[in-house]
Order: structure tokens, then sequence, then C-alpha cells
């Protein structure tokens, strides 16, 4: 049974701390960007009475105000508002990101548009100049509907591409991460956060565990760390091309078939800040976490 003050019980200090660090670099964009508390007290209202109707079901009924107003302490009347608001708003992803990241998984995934080392291949423009290995086939490959040029000038804006000396179009990145253009870095961080913070919490509340791990140390030098920075960034996008080039398989294979669809990521990171000054040198010692033993 619930008491009267369950709604304003504090989480164990374990869980306050945990939340205090994952929140920390979002309140720092939050600020960046001009973010305020009345806009984020609304935001997160909002995002407390999705995830209790969403996910905090009753015998497979939607709950009510009342109890997604005792679940999560926003007021019955504001419950009410934001639930009708909830239903008139919908995702948007960028065209220029869901198009994207279509074309660079076959650009990055297709043998024929990698060289012997497994590097996307400089395209040239037109079919008229490489044929099916153009630029504008690959486009056509994906989408019809839109032409070349449309998404070879958002790409060169967002830093995706450029040309080489033989005027080919050449990928600046193994994966789509535009350089440029707020809105489609916005889409990516939230993307990634979310999906990361959720094998993270699905992993602390329990459940078949997923992978999420990582590599500590915390006393090395920065010389150390640049060697450390180039190998995550080669092994990683090794892994991350591997994936990509089963998963674009498998879902040509998966067209077919009549199962429910699920949707998946998968993705490697490496951060790096300077210890306090007051901190005196650990010794370094591998830790390789995942918040639920596999």
């Amino acid at each position: 049974m619930l008491s009267s003050d369950s709604t304003s019980a504090s989480p164990s200090p374990a869980l306050a701390r945990a939340l205090r660090a994952a929140l920390r670099p979002l309140i720092k964009v939050m600020l960046a960007q001009g973010v305020t508390l009345p806009y984020l007290t609304e935001l997160i209202k909002s995002l407390m009475v999705d995830v209790a109707q969403t996910d905090f079901p009753l015998e497979n009924k939607a709950p009510t105000d009342s109890r997604i107003s005792l679940m999560t302490g926003v007021h019955r009347k504001d419950v009410s508002r934001l639930r009708d608001q909830l239903q008139s708003n919908t995702d948007h992803t960028p065209r220029a990101v869901s198009l994207g990241a279509q074309l660079v998984a076959v650009w990055v995934g297709s043998s024929p548009y990698l060289d012997p080392q497994g590097e996307p291949l400089p395209l040239p423009r037109f079919v008229s100049e490489g044929g099916e290995l153009s630029f504008e086939a690959l486009v056509a490959s994906v989408n019809s509907d839109i032409r070349s040029r449309v998404v070879l000038d958002e790409w060169l804006r967002l830093g995706v591409v450029h040309f080489d000396e033989a005027h080919r179009v050449c990928l600046n990145t193994q994966a789509f991460v535009p350089s440029e253009g707020f809105e489609e870095k916005a889409f990516y961080f939230g993307h990634n956060l979310h999906d990361h913070a959720a094998a993270a919490a699905h992993n602390l509340l329990g459940g078949v565990p997923m992978m999420e791990r990582s590599v500590q140390y915390d006393a090395l030098s920065p010389a150390s760390i640049a060697l450390l920075a180039k190998q995550s960034q080669d092994m990683g996008m090794k892994a991350l091309l591997a994936v990509n080039k089963t998963a674009l398989a498998a879902e040509q294979r998966d067209a077919s078939s009549d199962a429910p669809r699920q949707r998946m990521t998968f993705g490697v990171y490496f951060y790096t800040e300077p210890m306090p000054k007051a901190s005196a040198p650990a010794t370094a010692s591998e830790d390789l976490k995942n918040t639920a033993s596999s």
C-alpha cells in the first residue's frame, strides 16, 4: 500500500548519485542552449506522464489520470492536459537522417561499394560516369523519388562527403555522423543516448541482460590517451561495419518474412577527461563493466 507521502519519497543514495552523474552532461547541454528550469520542469512532467501511461499499464489498460498522478506526483489537471498534448505530438526524424542512414548503410555494407580493404569507394557523381557504381545509382537504389543532386548538396553542407581530385564523391566518415547541421546532430544525440540509457536501465531493473560494458582506467598520460583513442576508433569502426554488413543482409532477407519487426542499436564510445588534481594516481586496473552479468 502506498503511503500518503510516497510521491515525495527520495530514491536510494546509490540511485541518486547515479542520476546526478547521468544527468550532468545533459544539464550542460541544456544550459549551453538556453534551456531554463521552467521549461525543463514542464518537459519532465510530460515525460513522466508519457512513461507512466506507456510502460506501466494496469491489466493491459491505460492507467487513469488519478493513477498517473499518484505514480508521478504530477497534479491530476496537468496529467489530463499533458495526455492530450502527447496524443497530438509525433516524433520527427530529419529527412537527411532517415534517407542518409539508409544510403550510408548500403555504401559501407555492400561489397560492390567497398575496396579490397573494406573501405567505401569514392563514387563518380553520375551513372554516365560510373554506371551502377556511381553516387547517382546509389541514391536511386535506395530512393528513386529524390534526385542525387539534392542529397549531394545536403551532404556537402553537413560535411558527410567531399570531392577528391578526380571530382568523385568520397564519404568523410564510415558512419553517418554529420559534422554540421544542428537538427541532424541533435537527432543522433537523442537517439544514441536514449538507446544506451535504455539498455543500462533494462539491466538495472532486471531482465535478460543486454550488452552494456566499458573499460576504465584513471592514471593515464595524454600520450597514452591519444594511443587508446586511436585504437578505440579503429576497433570500434571495424565492429560497427561488421554489424552493419550483417544487419543489412538480414534486413533484405527478412523483407519476405511475416515475423514481427524489431529495431536494434549497437554502439561503441570513447570518453576522456582530466582527473581532479587532488586525486592521487590510482593503480591502473581493467574494469569490464556490465550492469548485469552476461
